[in-house]
């Protein structure tokens, strides 16, 4: 059962670890969203958040590849990762209003139980934090919650009788968190992009003020 769960894993962190190669983004002009690098209903996503779960990764890459010339190569190829997180993090919120809506939740239990089996399949513990860190961006302190969201994902869609291996489930799936994202009037800060309500993701905003640049991590304001 872990088997087939951790070999296609739920759509949710394959989007997020699609985005991770997109080009960074530079923003000036005058900033609507002080401190906040998104709003998710009456919850705000503040940039020192976002920083942090940022560094929560780079730190773990750092600490897993000890050579500079390999750890400067796999930030080379995740120059995206503010984004990237921060549309995984607004992303679990909507997932998460998406589920309560259906009277889906998840136990403690069921995430020890799945972390367990996965932990078991991936020869241990520390194998298992490094498989996650390097496929899906999951920093080990977070690996509980990304499991969470795995579970609630996976509950969701049995909820609504959609099945992911094929498009027309995938479809009832996706329906159902855009109906969340709508109900939480989701409003990215346009450094970071904009939410696209029907698809449930972020997208790089159309603003004249924002170009994008060469290069890693997180954007800057230019004065």
């Amino acid at each position: 059962m872990h088997r087939r769960s951790s070999r296609r894993r739920s759509a949710l962190v394959l989007t997020a670890a699609a985005l991770v190669a997109a080009p960074a983004l530079t923003a000036c002009g005058n900033d609507a969203h002080p401190g906040a690098a998104a709003v998710v209903g009456d919850q705000r996503i503040t940039v020192a958040q976002l920083e942090n779960r940022v560094n929560e990764v780079r730190s773990a890459q750092r600490a897993a590849l000890p050579d500079d010339r390999q750890y400067e190569q796999v930030v080379a190829k995740t120059g995206g990762l503010t984004r990237s997180t921060l549309h995984t993090m607004v992303l679990d919120k909507v997932l998460h209003r998406a589920a309560k809506d259906a009277g889906v939740s998840v136990t403690r239990k069921e995430i020890q139980t799945m972390r367990g089996g996965l932990e078991q399949q991936a020869s241990g513990k520390k194998a298992f934090e490094a498989q996650w860190l390097q496929q899906y961006g999951v920093a080990p302190e977070r690996l509980d919650d990304s499991i969470r969201t795995e579970i609630e994902a996976q509950k969701l869609a049995r909820e609504l009788g959609a099945d992911m291996n094929a498009k027309e489930g995938q479809d009832i799936f996706w329906a159902a968190l855009s109906k969340a994202s709508k109900k939480l009037d989701i409003d990215l800060n346009p450094r970071y992009g904009a939410w696209d309500v029907k698809a449930s993701k972020r997208t790089d905003a159309k603003t004249p003020w924002v170009r994008e640049v060469s290069g890693g991590g997180t954007a800057e304001t230019q004065a």
